[in-house]
């Protein structure tokens, strides 16, 4: 992923729910907004611009206990590897997916993060 801000359709925006800006992020995780501005700039967050005008924002599901979900930027890295642009990625990450149950992002936060990375790496063949 070569981008580290994306512009998002209606649909994705409605699919991901909750956005944090970077200072809200920065809150969440007890870090400044620099530092969530860098962790999406080294591929371990995604931001997206929701709307013309705004600034960039993450989803609140990315942050957990006040840190990056665990296993999250794995993730990221593995869909980049499969080709995923940013739009696919978030919206693989939050389409859902009853073999699971629920959606990739929801097994991240439940600490089911090998079985998501093992269909993200499968992504790639």
């Amino acid at each position: 992923m070569t981008k580290t801000h994306v512009d998002i359709d209606p649909e994705l925006d409605s699919l991901v729910g909750e956005w944090l800006t970077f200072a809200e992020a920065g809150q969440v995780a007890g870090v400044p907004a620099s530092r969530v501005k860098q962790w999406v700039k080294e591929g371990k967050l995604l931001a997206a611009y929701r709307q013309s005008g705004g600034g960039p924002q993450i989803p609140a599901a990315f942050l957990a206990e006040g840190q990056v979900v665990k296993g999250l930027p794995g993730t990221l890295t593995l869909l980049s590897d499969a080709g995923f642009d940013e739009t696919a990625a978030l919206r693989w990450l939050f389409t859902g997916d009853d073999t699971l149950p629920g959606t990739p992002v929801q097994a991240l936060r439940e600490n089911r993060g090998t079985e998501i990375r093992r269909r993200a790496q499968a992504l790639a063949f």
